[in-house]
This record gives C-alpha cells, sequence and structure tokens, in this order.
C-alpha cells in the first residue's frame, strides 16, 4: 500500500481546516469552528495512516537489503524521519497534534488560524521544492539505533515551540493598544521577514530547473528575488517585501477585537506560550542537545564538532534558556518574553530547513 494518498489527503485536509479556521475568525461563527476541528481531525488521522504504512514500506526495504537484521534494529532505523521530507511530514504531524491537544484542553479553537498556517507552509513548501519521496537507503552516518529518539524527541520539541509561536503572535495581537509599541512592531517586522523568506525560497525552486532543484538552494537562495543579479527586480522585491511588512504592521491589530470576542484572552495566551515552551525544551535539550551529541560521538568520533546545524541548535536552545530564565528569575511576562518566543521560532526554522538549504556541514544529508 502507498502512503502517498493518504499523505495528500492529509495535506488538502490542513489546507481546508487553515481556510476554515480564517472563516472562523472572521465570521465567528461557531459552525464553522467545529468544522475546522473536525478536518484538522480527519487530516491528523489520515496522515497517522500515512505514517504507520511509510513505516512498514521502509522496514520491508531495509530488511530487503538488510536480511541479517533484527526486528528491533529494523524498526528503528526504518523510521520514517530520515530525509527532508519525511521530517517535514513528521513535523506537521507533531505540530498538529500539538494543536488539538491545546485545543481541546482549552476548549478554544481560535489558535487554529495561527497554528494550521505553519503546517500548510511546510506542506507547500514540500511541494515546491522537488524534494524527493522515495524511500532511499540510510547512508552510514544514519545507520544507528539513536536516529529515532534524536529526530523524534527533537521534532516533539519543534511541535511545542511552534505551538507557543503561535500563541506569542496572537497574545501581541490581543495586548497591543497602539501599533506603535516597540513589542508589536518588533512581532510584526520579524513574521512578516518569515513569511517573506519562505515566499522568496519558493520563488527560488519554481525558477529553477530539476537537476538545480537536487542541489536546493545552496547557491541560489533568495537569488530570484532580494538577491537577484537584475537590479529592477531586487528593486521591486525590496518594496514589496516592505509593502508587505507594512501591511502586516497595518492588519494585524485589526485581529484584535475578532480574538477577544472569541474568549482568547491574554491570560489564555501567555498560558499556552508558556507551557508550550516548558514541554518543548526539555524535549529539545534531550533528543537534539544530548542525544545528537552522543550520536555524533558514535558516527563521528566527536561529540561536538560546531558544524552549522549545531551551532544554530545551540543558538536555538539559547534562546528558549533564556526565556525560562527571564521568566522564573527575571520575572518578565507579556509582551517581553511573547517576542522571545516567536525568535526562538525563527531559530528553530533556520536550524531546521536555514541550514540545511543555505550552509553546509556534517548535516549537509538532512536537506536530501
Amino acid at each position: 500500500m502507498n502512503s502517498s494518498l493518504f499523505f495528500d489527503i492529509s495535506a488538502g485536509a490542513y489546507i481546508a481546516a487553515m481556510i476554515t479556521y480564517v472563516i472562523y475568525l472572521v465570521l465567528r461563527n461557531h459552525t464553522a469552528g467545529l468544522v475546522a476541528s473536525g478536518i484538522t481531525i480527519f487530516g491528523f488521522v489520515s496522515q497517522t495512516i500515512a505514517l504507520v504504512i511509510r513505516w512498514i514500506n521502509s522496514y520491508d526495504f531495509w530488511m530487503s537489503s538488510h536480511p541479517m537484521s533484527g526486528v528491533v534494529e529494523a524498526l528503528l532505523r526504518a523510521a520514517p524521519l530520515r530525509n527532508l521530507y519525511e521530517s517535514l511530514i513528521f513535523f506537521v504531524w507533531s505540530l498538529i497534534l500539538a494543536h488539538i491537544l491545546v485545543e481541546f484542553k482549552y476548549k478554544n479553537r481560535s489558535l487554529g488560524a495561527f497554528v494550521t498556517p505553519i503546517a500548510a507552509m511546510a506542506l507547500l513548501f514540500i511541494d515546491i521544492s522537488g524534494t524527493t519521496k522515495e524511500i532511499q537507503p540510510l547512508i552510514p552516518a544514519l545507520q544507528s539505533n539513536w536516529l529515532l529518539f534524536h529526530v523524534l524527541l527533537s521534532f516533539l520539541g519543534y511541535a511545542a515551540f511552534g505551538v507557543s509561536f503561535g500563541a506569542a503572535a496572537a497574545y501581541l495581537i490581543v495586548v497591543t493598544e497602539s501599533k506603535k509599541e516597540i513589542p508589536y512592531i518588533i512581532g510584526s517586522v520579524i513574521i512578516s521577514i518569515f513569511i517573506i523568506v519562505l515566499i522568496g525560497m519558493g520563488i527560488d525552486f519554481l525558477s529553477l530547473s530539476s537537476a538545480e532543484r537536487a542541489q536546493l538552494i545552496q547557491s541560489h537562495f533568495l537569488k530570484s528575488t532580494l538577491r537577484s543579479e537584475s537590479g529592477g527586480v531586487a528593486a521591486l522585491s525590496w518594496v514589496l517585501s516592505l509593502a508587505f511588512v507594512f501591511a502586516v504592521w497595518q492588519v494585524g491589530l485589526r485581529l484584535k477585537s475578532v480574538l477577544g470576542s472569541l474568549n482568547l484572552t491574554h491570560t489564555m495566551l501567555d498560558e499556552i506560550e508558556y507551557k508550550s515552551i516548558a514541554v518543548g525544551f526539555p524535549l529539545f535539550t534531550i533528543g537534539g542537545l544530548i542525544m545528537g551529541a552522543i550520536w555524533a560521538n558514535s558516527a563521528w568520533g566527536k561529540y561536538w564538532t560546531w558544524d552549522p546545524k549545531e551551532t544554530w541548535s545551540l543558538i536555538t536552545w539559547f534562546v528558549y534558556a533564556l526565556y525560562l530564565h527571564a521568566r522564573f528569575v527575571g520575572g518578565w511576562r507579556g509582551k517581553r518574553v511573547a517576542i522571545l518566543s516567536i525568535i526562538g521560532f525563527v531559530a528553530v526554522i533556520f536550524t531546521y530547513l536555514g541550514v540545511n538549504l543555505v550552509l553546509s556541514g556534517l548535516h549537509a544529508y538532512g536537506s536530501g
């Protein structure tokens, strides 16, 4: 059985859920909220089935080339977490799982309008990137029992950070009284840049040939837009980007009354933001850094090599460590820690995608 059909169904469901959540947010229609939740759960179930099928197919593929492997070893090394496509799919699955848990706990669907776009953009990135979806042999560095635990815990942590990002963005909108407030301006600029870079990367991919896409964009990052060799294209891209930042700054505050009418309070959002990071931080610490270091030592003979992926993982860890330290020791609350949450998730995205696509290093295998 092929997992592609179920992945396609889940992708369509998440995009439909995103649209329905926005309709619910704008029209404040209870039925639309129920439909959005139902579509999200349907997509999650479909994706879960797809992941199980992919794991079974990967297991069969591994056993065909390693017939002497034990069942447990084969299951660990066949986990569908081995390349960019599989890790993106698992990230979306983890993010939606975290969102569903938060939605049921707080009995509020409004956050879906902030979380499901992240899932939709990840799925869109898969479609436009030319990322291979084929089951491929594991390279020697990945042939380790640490694969499952390292990637699994890391991406569960990423998903929790994604929910915190959505809550922080909504929080800034709810508590801001004026568009001239510094935290609101910073948040608007960061979120705008985040979206602009993703759009620019998508345009890069669309402008490349199949052969060039196979190399991803290590030599093409934003060269179709902001870094174009054509002065006119570059100038137009910068003008449009600045206009987009201005539009986000202008429109964002208009959502305040909408969120308030849906009982999405600043207290609830602050709690979701904090608890998501409180869950995600130890998962990322144990899975991403500690298990990653142990695996690195077994694969390359060193616990730490200052590889770009390792360096940016450490930067991401410091941002979230600063968030928790500032909150517990410094007594920070509200807008300042919300900004840290947003900055942290931007660091997560760069650690995960930016390093693979723009930089090079021992983790380059994660790009293909």
